[in-house]
Formats: structure tokens, C-alpha cells, sequence
């Protein structure tokens, strides 16, 4: 059976507290994808590990697959310039290993979906508009 790994790549940050919502997600795909493959977490910048560093972790895992998830809005800059050339390098590194690369998370109909319904909660929720 082939191992297929999970890469949520962000952008990083100087406060390691803006990861947390990124370490639950990954919890909750570790949970969901189970023994299928490994889930990890990997930035662009400020953070560790990196997307190399990732992906040769989970290819020492035995990942025969990875799909590297952009946990990015919108495909900015990062995300159109950035991101390939990383992918590129990995596949360079890796070239018995599929690396896929979803578009980022924005951009999906469902993730908007989700957001929109969360943003819908807010207002149901409030008091007043001060709260």
C-alpha cells in the first residue's frame, strides 16, 4: 500500500501563537486521514520547518505521495511565484515521489462556503453591534 502525506504549507510568522489554528488543522486531518500517511506542517519564511525540510521528512517516512496543501487565502505572490519553485526543488530532491500541489485553501468553494457560514454565525450570535 502506497503512503500518501499531507504538507499544510503557511506563510509563518514571528509569534509562534499564529500557528496554533495550523497545529489543529493538522490534528484534525491526523485524526481523519489516520494511518494513510503522515500530516505536516511546513512555511514559507520566520518558521520551521521548511516545505524541503517536510517533505524529506515524510518522504523518510516512506510517503510514495505528497500533497502540499497552500493554507493561503488568496494565491498571491507566494503562492503563484514562491510555491512552484519550492515544489520544483522538492521534486528535484525526490524524483521517485508524486508531489502534488493543491491551489490554496481561498480559493475552494467549500472553504468559502465554510467562512461565509461562520461569518452568518457572527451576526446570529451578536447582541448588538458593539459586541
Amino acid at each position: 500500500m502506497s503512503v500518501h502525506g499531507i504538507v499544510l504549507f503557511g506563510h509563518g510568522a514571528r509569534d509562534g501563537r499564529w500557528a496554533e489554528p495550523f497545529e489543529r488543522l493538522a490534528v484534525k486531518l491526523r485524526d481523519a486521514h489516520g494511518t494513510a500517511g503522515p500530516v505536516a506542517l511546513a512555511f514559507l519564511e520566520l518558521m520551521s520547518p521548511d516545505l524541503p525540510t517536510a517533505v524529506a521528512e515524510q518522504v523518510a517516512a516512506g510517503c510514495a505521495a505528497i500533497t502540499v496543501v497552500p493554507v493561503f487565502f488568496g494565491q498571491g505572490g507566494h503562492v503563484r511565484r514562491d510555491l512552484p519553485a519550492l515544489i520544483d526543488a522538492c521534486r528535484v530532491a525526490h524524483p521517485g515521489v508524486t508531489i502534488h500541489c493543491a491551489i490554496a485553501a481561498g480559493e475552494d468553494d467549500g472553504v468559502l462556503d465554510a467562512v461565509a457560514d461562520y461569518c452568518l454565525r457572527q451576526i446570529a450570535g451578536s447582541s448588538s453591534p458593539a459586541d
